[in-house]
């Protein structure tokens, strides 16, 4: 009787259905604007992107799948996440707490809360030296390495300019009035090629697990609401939110910045955010200065 069991038990065990691993189909996204803990988020390239602000953990525990822009997810990647920029892109982080920094690929969309810069794998954020919790970082864009993608992964602009059909042009008599056009100029044998076709099989280089020390650079905690090409304009918000006009220190761009604060802690930090956000400062962001 329990050999019978057992050969029952042996017969479900072996019917069980596994999932087939995630395959990875790397490709350049950039997507379409998405609401995450009621903030809208606008996706967008962006080449020269250099930000500060705080760096949260990923959990490593979401099942196993691909990220946003095809690759498989591994929290054991030099790898992270951003809400906003094209993917895949290329970042130094530099943990401003400790002088640590790191180089990551951005694969995916995060992290979900707002008042966050970026997620990084258990990996990632241990060779940053973060250990479980937030840590203030810098996150500057390495432009030559992310241009590199635009130009060679399916859904990249470049790709998909090379890969449009493509016809002869030829001349051709107009007929009397009264008579149809007839006739097609002829295809050129590209015609239709496939993103697919031109990019082949792809997989992208890892980062190694690895990090230059530099010099600590602490900064406090605030709120900027704001970047503007006037004075004016930033001085009217910044009587609205309470706050300071700041010349940016950002070499082009928006020559002024309001902001708010500074704040002893994270926790204060967040409900000031919250305050902005309430009323319509939606552009309201924590930054590390």
């Amino acid at each position: 009787m329990s050999s019978a069991l057992g050969a029952s038990a042996l017969g479900l065990v072996s019917c069980r259905q596994v999932s087939p691993p995630p395959i990875a189909h790397p490709h350049y996204v950039v997507g379409a604007a998405y609401q995450a803990d009621g903030l809208w988020r606008y996706p967008r390239e962006e080449f020269s992107y250099r930000e500060t602000g705080l760096a949260v953990v990923d959990a490593g525990t979401r099942p196993a799948g691909t990220t946003a822009d095809g690759e498989v997810y591994d929290p054991q990647a030099m790898a992270g996440s951003h809400p906003t920029l094209q993917l895949p892109v290329d970042v130094t982080v530099r943990n401003l707490e400790n002088g640590r920094e790191i180089d990551v690929r951005l694969d995916d969309r995060g992290p979900a809360r707002r008042g966050r810069l970026i997620s990084l794998t258990p990996r990632a954020a241990a060779a940053l030296g973060m250990g479980a919790g937030l840590a203030r970082v810098e996150v500057e864009e390495i432009e030559a390495s992310s241009r590199g993608y635009a130009e060679t992964l399916p859904g990249g602009p470049m790709l998909a300019l090379q890969a449009a059909p493509v016809t002869t042009v030829t001349r051709q008599d107009l007929p009397p009035p009264g008579r149809s056009l007839s006739g097609v100029a002829p295809a050129d044998p590209r015609a239709g090629a496939s993103e697919a076709a031109v990019a082949g099989v792809i997989a992208l280089p890892r980062f190694p697990v690895s990090y230059r020390q530099g010099f600590p650079r602490p900064g406090g905690l605030w709120v900027e609401t704001g970047r503007f090409t006037q004075r004016r304009y930033a001085s009217m918000e910044a009587i609205r939110a309470g706050g300071t006009v700041w010349p940016s220190s950002a070499g082009s761009g928006p020559a002024w910045t309001v902001r708010v604060g500074p704040f002893n802690g994270v926790d204060e930090a967040d409900a000031a955010l919250d305050r902005a956000l309430a009323i319509g400062l939606t552009g309201a962001h924590i930054v590390v200065e």
